[in-house]
């Protein structure tokens, strides 16, 4: 990869890093005079626990725009330096999403960001991974498992799609993904995890 290539890919990192850094859920609970959603339910800035709050609104609002900064992060960064640099850019979108800057790199669980990501990059899969999700949803009724399960299936589905690049970046935000789970993992392993539509 030459410099310019090399800067480029910088820059559309880094864009996307500021896209996904954005709080919506802790600014959209703020604006609506609910306080800091961190000192609610599980304390994620996510739609999950904005809806906990009861306000389905702001839930849905959040869910919208913490995808669409991942999509933006794509979108942008493919116009400013082709595929490779939607990657990084989506890469950017992700990390930003979970270790924002402004709140101490204590961000989100990624999953709306994750499904922006993957509308802006291969849109197909996108649908497939909201499809699972809610299949998953409808049966247990948690939103972690549901999360884990389409995450999983996603690379897959990439791969065989001969999505390889994608797969293999996508492959990794999935493990992110997990790891920013890991509580919600421990509480669906000894049964205390909180099911949908019931306030933490």
């Amino acid at each position: 990869m030459t410099e310019d290539g090399t800067t480029v890919l910088a820059i559309t990192l880094a864009v996307g890093y500021a896209l996904g850094s954005i709080p919506f859920g802790l600014l959209l609970t703020r604006l609506a005079g609910l306080g800091d959603i961190r000192r609610m339910g599980s304390g994620n800035i996510g739609a999950t626990n904005v809806l906990r709050t009861g306000h389905k609104g702001l839930a849905a609002a959040t869910l919208l725009l913490d995808a669409l900064k991942g999509t933006a992060g794509v979108l942008i960064a493919g116009a400013l330096g082709g595929p490779t640099a939607a990657m990084a850019g989506g890469l950017g979108a992700f990390i930003g999403h979970v270790f924002p800057v402004w709140l101490g790199f204590r961000g989100g669980k990624g999953v709306a960001t994750y499904i922006g990501i993957l509308l802006g990059l291969y849109w197909p899969v996108a649908v497939a991974f909201c499809v699972i999700w809610l299949a998953v949803a409808a049966v247990s009724r948690y939103s972690s498992l549901s999360a884990l399960t389409a995450s999983i299936a996603a690379p897959l589905l990439l791969w065989v799609l001969g999505q390889d690049h994608i797969a293999f970046l996508v492959a990794g935000l999935s493990v992110l993904l997990a790891i920013k789970h890991h509580a919600n993992i421990q509480r669906l392993l000894a049964g205390t995890e909180s099911k949908i539509g019931v306030r933490a």
